[in-house]
């Protein structure tokens, strides 16, 4: 399971973007059907946390809802196909005047998100979707994020088709235990994957400890391991000639953002290429620098310096960042590179996310990267980014989708970089997660993982939104299916 530092931030993750009705997966699944989206026509909206803001988010949300006349919304979960579930949470992070001379007229500036999936009558997942506020959000926050989920989820419910039908292998009834590690990156996603799995399939134990993208890779390498996890993609030498060989699969796309800790901002950072690497070569030292300045206009940025803080051990986010400053700043692919370890040219150093997150914030004025989740998940202040088309764009599900579909297509090995893309609405530090397999695996435990690989390509891909994901584009997972379908006999 999970080792004890890390079961702290789940619970988090777990408590913001699920609970017990997105992992009571039934055994319907073994009987090869599944749920339709388009099927659905009576619909049960539950709870979406505690508060007045998600209650006036639900109540926004059904009133969208009913507007469409898709859905016959119903009172009573019994009568319902499926149900609609989720958490919103709202949070202010500053205030701003209205009225420069008078300090009493103050509105507060708030930040939040909300969190949903679609659960049909078996408690399979037909659908879900994390949304965080627009830049103009008319009407209210909680207005704005239940207009995002309602057109999400009539745009799905047009575009998908029939049912799915898998055919799970028999295999996975042996009593077997897979025991993974490696990237943090997805490892809530993995998390609920696995118990989600164990549900369907009791016999089926699977374990993974969330130790870093470097150290999963050495541990698959020794053969400690029966699978690995890497937000770095591995070279098709590495994969096929390497001892033992390696099958590498995209499972979803994830983002990394800046954050940051400016007491009294009242406004989002935006953050230019530049910018970024000027601040972690050192070049960038003040916030109030005139570079940040014409990024920002219109904010208040302090006269102080700037304080850098970054990862210390093997990171597959750290790679995802520098993979993006490598290809943005020649300096610092000359000077530093990428890498899940690189000399970093200044700044102070923290272990994981949550050291990362943990010194940003108790350090004013400073500035450092996590995972998109993580800084949804805790409330924490991150800034746009220009992309490669010259548009400032924050991370969410939509953005990040967007730079996969720009991207090209992954080739054999599956192992590509898409930061920075060069599409409009794409979020620049984007990048797919791996799974590795080892080709050493017996006979019996490489039937269970091609049956749960295929799960989690197909069903599995449905939930993950819901916890800040994106999932991955339908000819990725199709060319991924079809590696998978030739794991046993290899």
């Amino acid at each position: 399971m999970i080792p004890g530092h890390n079961r702290q931030r789940l619970r988090w993750f777990w408590w913001a973007a699920t609970s017990c009705w997105l992992i009571c997966f039934s055994a319907a699944i073994s009987s090869g059907q599944t749920d339709s989206l388009s099927a659905v026509k009576k619909l049960y909206v539950g709870s979406f946390g505690e508060g007045t803001a998600a209650a006036a988010t639900r109540t926004d949300l059904i009133h969208r809802l009913e507007k469409h006349h898709r859905f016959q919304i119903v009172a009573n979960r019994a009568e319902a196909d499926a149900t609609l579930e989720g958490n919103a949470r709202i949070w202010t992070v500053g205030y701003v005047s209205l009225d420069p001379r008078s300090r009493q007229s103050v509105d507060p500036v708030v930040e939040g998100f909300l969190s949903v999936a679609l659960t049909g009558k078996d408690h399979q997942v037909l659908w879900s979707y994390l949304v965080t506020p627009r830049k103009f959000a008319w009407g209210g926050i909680s207005s704005d994020l239940a207009g995002q989920v309602a057109e999400r989820l009539i745009a799905e419910v047009k575009r998908t088709g029939p049912a799915e039908t898998s055919v799970p292998d028999a295999a996975s009834a042996l009593p077997t235990t897979l025991q993974g590690a490696g990237a943090t990156f997805p490892a809530p996603l993995y998390e609920q994957w696995f118990q989600s799995f164990n549900e369907i399939h009791p016999s089926v134990q699977i374990h993974y400890d969330a130790i870093g993208s470097a150290e999963g890779i050495r541990e698959l390498q020794q053969g400690q391991i029966d699978f690995g996890a890497s937000d770095m993609p591995l070279s098709a030498e590495t994969t096929s000639q390497g001892r033992p060989q390696i099958t590498q699969l995209p499972m979803v796309l994830g983002a990394v953002v800046p954050i940051y800790n400016l007491n009294g901002l009242r406004g989002r950072l935006n953050f230019t290429p530049e910018i970024l690497a000027a601040i972690y070569l050192g070049k960038l030292r003040r916030w109030n620098d005139p570079e940040m300045k014409r990024a920002n206009p219109g904010l208040s940025l302090p006269d102080a310096d700037i304080s850098v803080v970054h990862r210390s051990e093997g990171s597959g986010t750290t790679f995802v960042f520098t993979d993006y400053l490598s290809k943005v700043s020649s300096q610092w692919k000359a000077s530093v590179g990428s890498g899940v370890n690189v000399r970093w040219p200044l700044g102070i150093a923290a272990e994981r996310n949550e050291g990362v997150a943990s010194l940003v914030q108790a350090t004013p004025n400073s500035i450092g990267y996590v995972e998109f989740i993580y800084a949804i998940q805790h409330e924490l202040s991150f800034g746009a980014v220009r992309n490669a088309a010259g548009q400032f764009v924050r991370a969410n599900i939509s953005s990040v989708m967007a730079a996969a579909r720009a991207a090209a297509t992954p080739g054999s090995n599956f192992g590509v970089s898409i930061t920075n893309s060069s599409a409009k609405s794409a979020y620049p530090i984007t990048s797919y997660t791996w799974l590795l397999l080892s080709h050493h695996l017996d006979a019996s435990k490489r039937a269970v993982m091609s049956e749960l690989l295929h799960w989690m390509l197909t069903s599995g891909q449905k939930s993950c939104s819901s916890l800040g994901y994106a999932p991955l584009p339908q000819d990725v997972s199709e060319r991924a299916l079809q590696v998978v379908a030739k794991l046993p006999q290899q």
